[in-house]
């Protein structure tokens, strides 16, 4: 959420950011609400103010042996004038909370312009793209053929988007989860963290899934409303919600394994062959809790630890800054990291790593208190995949296979798998 100052001292500047993302902010039905939420609120206060000055004439009416029923009647009708007023009151700010949360983040100034994904900027590439004297098959083909992946069988558990894993396979998905926790916890120094895989709707309003994106959620029936967590950001993140955090635990780091489950609302018809867009997928997400001043560093040191995870495992890949109409809802500014798949002959996106700055925080009131001043500050938020995990699994069994539809098992990995070097 904005900081609700800026639309008192810089409604100009709120307008012309918000514009950048292609967001159009109606102005002026934000002033109207406005002066009717302020008129609403100092009637309230004026009602309140003279129903409590004429009840305290009550007591020397009765002194005096004055008949008080007709200051009884004039006092009951101030209250209901305030409770009128107080509805008012309310159905404003409910309006004016609902119109904020819906607005998007300010973008970093680093951010640069652009209308969609075409527009995002290459910042780095590395690795060496490989070259097959071989026709390349994809990871569908190969893991069907390697009895490893059953998209069929997963449409007949559940629905299409699904898939069972088996086997060799399912092992090599489990390997590089491992690798990844042990990389991000004996390496990069996160804690692990285990969390629910289903959230309130206090969580996900907290990190920005509510209430704009509720068609991309699984919510469940029952009593009280939970949701299937889309990514573990959102249990992860609200660790922090309603804390007001000690400055010496800063900066936070946590990684967490969980699985993911989005509805890909609007998504009909894109990627429907194979794991890219599942219903249900498997993630390993780090977060960051840290000082304003310290976030953008964070974010840097964030995307360089998702990163590290490519480089060992071999696997080319490319950084993109992403432009204006391309970052996500609650960022600041994101950078995404896309692996090479030789089947689709390009990079496709395997890490959003993204500096939320006090958006999230102030949805949440995450705070740390200042030593210096004594005060409650906001704290800033990041997040990143470190990484998506069926998306990894896609990138190896492509990259790594050869001419007899073998998989060379990665040897970062190896010892994962039980010291296991092709999978046949």
């Amino acid at each position: 959420m904005l900081d609700p100052q800026l639309f008192k001292s810089q409604l100009e500047f709120v307008t012309a950011e918000l514009a950048r993302r292609n967001f159009a902010f109606d102005v002026e039905s934000y002033k109207i609400l406005a002066a009717r939420r302020k008129t609403a609120q100092i009637n309230s206060q004026e009602l309140q103010s003279k129903r409590n000055s004429e009840s305290k004439k009550i007591g020397l009416l009765k002194a005096k042996g004055e008949d008080i029923q007709p200051l009884l009647a004039q006092i009951e009708d101030l209250g209901v004038q305030l409770k009128q007023a107080n509805a008012d009151t309310a159905d404003c700010v409910a309006q004016m909370n609902a119109l904020m949360e819906g607005l998007p983040n300010i973008l970093d100034p680093e951010v640069p312009a652009g209308k969609s994904e075409a527009q995002n900027l290459q910042v780095s590439t590395w690795g060496v793209i490989p070259e097959f004297e071989f026709p390349v098959q994809d990871h569908v083909q190969l893991g069907e053929q390697l009895d490893g992946m059953d998209f069929a069988l997963g449409a007949k558990i559940a629905s299409a988007r699904f898939v069972v894993l088996k086997g060799k396979i399912a092992r090599l998905q489990r390997a590089l989860i491992q690798f990844m926790l042990d990389t991000h916890v004996d390496v990069h120094g996160y804690t692990e963290t285990y969390v629910p895989f289903l959230a309130n709707a206090a969580s996900l309003r907290g990190t920005g899934q509510l209430p704009k994106f509720a068609a991309d959620l699984f919510k469940t029936t029952n009593e009280p409303d939970l949701y299937l967590i889309p990514t573990a950001e959102v249990p992860v993140t609200n660790i922090v919600r309603d804390v007001i955090l000690d400055a010496k635990t800063l900066p936070l780091k946590f990684v967490s394994h969980t699985p993911c489950f989005r509805s890909e609302a609007g998504a009909y018809g894109q990627d429907v062959r194979g794991m890219i867009r599942q219903h249900q997928f498997e993630k390993v997400e780090l977060v960051q809790i840290v000082r304003a001043e310290d976030s953008a560093q964070a974010h840097a040191q964030l995307t360089a630890h998702a990163e590290t995870i490519l480089q060992k495992l071999n696997l080319p890949y490319r950084k993109v800054l992403l432009c204006a109409g391309d970052t996500g809802f609650s960022a600041a500014k994101t950078y995404d990291l896309e692996v090479w798949l030789p089947a689709q002959g390009k990079y496709r996106e395997i890490s959003s790593c993204s500096n939320f700055k006090d958006f999230q925080a102030r949805r949440m009131q995450a705070r740390w208190r200042n030593p210096a001043t004594g005060k409650p500050e906001l704290v800033h938020t990041l997040n990143g995949s470190g990484l998506a995990a069926g998306r990894a699994l896609i990138a190896v069994l492509e990259n790594y296979q050869d001419a007899q539809g073998r998989i060379n098992v990665p040897k970062v990995l190896q010892a994962y798998m039980g010291g296991l070097e092709i999978i046949e």
